[in-house]
């Protein structure tokens, strides 16, 4: 089935309120903690297949942003700041469902666990990833608020400082390499994003000769706030309470690092003849212009002009064209579910990589030289 699209461009800027589709899982999840049984499902039908749906029957929209003053933009920037409390209250809330009302059976609270990872990474980490590329130490800390609660503080050192410095390359773990499956791509990219803003840190404490462990070492804020909630954890439901916390921050960093995977697999930037790489451009990164799942996801899957400008808010992303950029062929939700099967996402997107590359790089062969 093959979705509708509008070619011409719009210069509109789409209504603040249109991107506060995320919180329709509030009400979800409350009804879940309240019924149990199949209204859990509610959240992954609602996430994945309604979305999927509406962006098969709305198709791509082309949009180019028109600048706007920044006091209009304050009012999408309220969408970013109410989130992280209520991404509290609704992990705390599952967990007082779970502990205190004791009406959900084992395998409820461990749907409900689960189902709350979906949101966590769905909305809270796409959520923190605007935030920290935001300039206030305010919305950075509620980026570290937000991948606290998925107890994957470091992400933000390894996007902002490697994952851009190096996108393209092999000095970037987040690239997914041609023909890597998923699984092995997950689990070669947890540790390595680990060590990786690990020594990004310690290098630059020490270009500042300051020790590792001086306070300015934001792996204290990363650490810390990462305990705090376990702790809180503890508190509501004991080692129990504990254990599905990390069910629900593993679905969290699960969804990212597939959505990571998704963003540029096999992509590559090409080594120039001074010994560097090319500058980052639309073409490094897949792109999608999907419009119901784009509106979930702040305009994520924008992620060609993300790269290209990463100083952009999400508001101000623009799409681009197969001519500027390769192009998914569904938006990120069914993308997800696709690559999660090997054999069916390489036969999907390996002829595109190869199609990208005879488009963008036709005069180059030996590609173990990027």
């Amino acid at each position: 089935m093959e979705t509708k699209s509008k070619n011409s461009f719009t210069e509109d800027m789409t209504p603040a309120f249109s991107f506060g589709l995320p919180f329709i899982f509030v009400p979800l999840m409350i009804i879940a903690w309240i019924f149990g049984g199949w209204t859990i499902l509610a959240v992954p039908i609602f996430g994945y297949v309604i979305i999927t749906i509406f962006d098969f029957l709305i198709g791509t929209k082309m949009i180019a942003p028109k600048f706007k003053p920044d006091e209009d933009n304050k009012k999408y920037k309220i969408i970013l700041f109410a989130w992280p409390p209520i991404q509290l209250f609704l992990i705390f809330g599952s967990l007082v469902a779970i502990f205190s009302f004791e009406h959900l059976s084992f395998i409820e609270a461990i749907g409900l666990m689960l189902v709350q990872g979906l949101i966590t990474g769905a909305v809270g980490i796409v959520f923190a990833h605007e935030l920290m590329h935001q300039k206030t130490r305010f919305e950075r800390f509620l980026s570290d608020l937000l991948m606290g609660m998925a107890i994957y503080g470091h992400f933000r050192t390894e996007h902002v400082l490697v994952h851009h410095r190096h996108v393209g390359t092999e000095k970037d773990a987040v690239t997914a390499r041609f023909g890597e499956g998923f699984y092995k791509f997950f689990t070669r990219i947890v540790p390595q994003c680990f060590f990786s803003a690990w020594e990004t840190e310690k290098e630059m404490l020490t270009k500042k000769e300051r020790p590792f462990w001086d306070f300015l070492n934001p792996f204290y804020i990363y650490f810390g706030l990462s305990i705090l909630f376990l702790i809180s954890s503890f508190i509501v439901g004991g080692f129990l309470g504990v254990l599905c916390f990390f069910i629900q921050a593993f679905i969290a960093v699960l969804h990212l690092e597939v959505v990571n995977y998704i963003e540029h697999y096999g992509l590559v930037r090409q080594k120039l003849e001074n010994g560097k790489f090319e500058p980052t451009k639309p073409h490094h990164s897949w792109n999608a212009n999907h419009h119901a799942s784009n509106l979930l996801l702040i305009n994520l899957q924008k992620h060609s002009d993300h790269h290209a400008r990463p100083n952009k808010t999400y508001e101000s992303l623009q799409s681009y064209d197969e001519n500027d950029a390769p192009q998914l062929p569904f938006g990120y939700p069914l993308m997800v579910l696709i690559s999660l099967i090997p054999g069916l996402w390489r036969k999907v997107m390996d002829p595109k990589v190869i199609e990208w590359r005879k488009k963008f790089y036709p005069d180059l062969t030996d590609w173990g030289k990027t």
